[in-house]
């Protein structure tokens, strides 16, 4: 369900440098929801190093660029550059303003155990954090992308709602068949989703907003196009999960994913076992263009799409 995202637990991590599910039986925790204790006394001087170099870079580029909701759940929850956040702390936070926490897993968990915990309005952090030399790609979200990306956000009502009625949503797309095509909506919204502010465009989606170079690429780069979020064409619309997006999908304001949570998806199911699929960067007659892309970037690029 959460691929692969631009984004380790040292002395915790399997010897095959993977975690969580992608490590196989080595990653697999004790218990059934997947949840370990975060071990934060154990995070070594250059974890938190490499912490605050990625905090710092990324609270340079944000203002500016991330949408107002995340700079304010920013502050409230004073995250420090200095050191990685304690889930506790974070959860005691959460809980007083929209009730949700933060669990540590070793990294990816299986789809169901995700979409029960963001059901329960729990979020589950990965507990490692990438190497030194790993600053701007690893294949799997770290501390680092699900707490500095995800977190923020958790602070809004709107979004805090939304998520919880994913994981609602996610556990209901399983047992009809069609977890794919739900997974696009949270990719292109949770993940890669911007936002349209009176200043112009800016970052919601976690994915973008703790990748220095994303957070460029998706509001200045010419290359990507940037499209009003229609919920059917989203849910036709691959994606790629190990490079910039080819499009952006923008809404108007948060509480316009409030709509999403109140749908019947099972008739859009139905329409969707019919008609066309789109290429992650291809315009359809019924989109609204906000900014047409030139794909310069992709073009000629052989990543295949999700």
């Amino acid at each position: 369900m959460r691929k692969q995202l631009e984004q380790h637990d040292s002395a915790q991590a399997p010897a095959s440098g993977r975690h969580g599910l992608a490590a196989g039986d080595a990653g697999r925790p004790h218990s059934a929801d997947w949840t370990i204790a975060q071990g934060w006394e154990r995070y070594t001087a250059d974890e938190h190093g490499v912490w605050k170099t990625l905090y710092e870079r990324q609270t340079r580029l944000l203002p500016g660029r991330a949408c107002d909701e995340f700079l304010q759940g920013m502050n409230e929850l004073a995250i420090e550059a200095d050191r990685i956040p304690d889930f506790r702390r974070l959860s005691e936070l959460l809980m007083k303003r929209t009730g949700w926490q933060v669990v540590a897993v070793p990294g990816l968990v299986p789809d169901e155990v995700f979409f029960e915990h963001l059901a329960g309005r729990r979020f589950p952090a990965g507990n490692f954090i990438r190497k030194a030399s790993e600053l701007d790609y690893l294949e799997e979200p770290d501390v680092f992308h699900d707490v500095f990306g995800h977190v923020p956000m958790l602070m809004n009502p709107a979004i805090a709602d939304y998520i919880q009625a994913y994981g609602e949503g996610g556990l209901r797309a399983q047992r009809l068949g069609h977890l794919e095509k739900l997974a696009r909506v949270y990719w292109y919204t949770v993940e890669f989703g911007l936002l349209r502010q009176k200043e112009g465009l800016r970052i919601y989606g976690a994915g973008i907003a703790s990748s220095a170079t994303e957070s460029v690429f998706a509001l200045e780069s010419p290359s990507p196009n940037r499209i009003r979020f229609q919920l059917e064409r989203v849910m036709r619309t691959r994606y790629r999960i190990d490079d910039f997006q080819e499009s952006y999908f923008v809404i108007d304001g948060l509480d316009e994913l409030l709509e999403l949570a109140r749908i019947d998806f099972a008739p859009i199911y139905e329409r969707l076992a019919s008609g066309p699929e789109y290429t992650p960067g291809e315009v359809s007659l019924g989109d609204e263009v906000i900014t047409w892309g030139s794909g310069e970037y992709h073009r000629g690029r052989r990543i295949a799409p999700e």
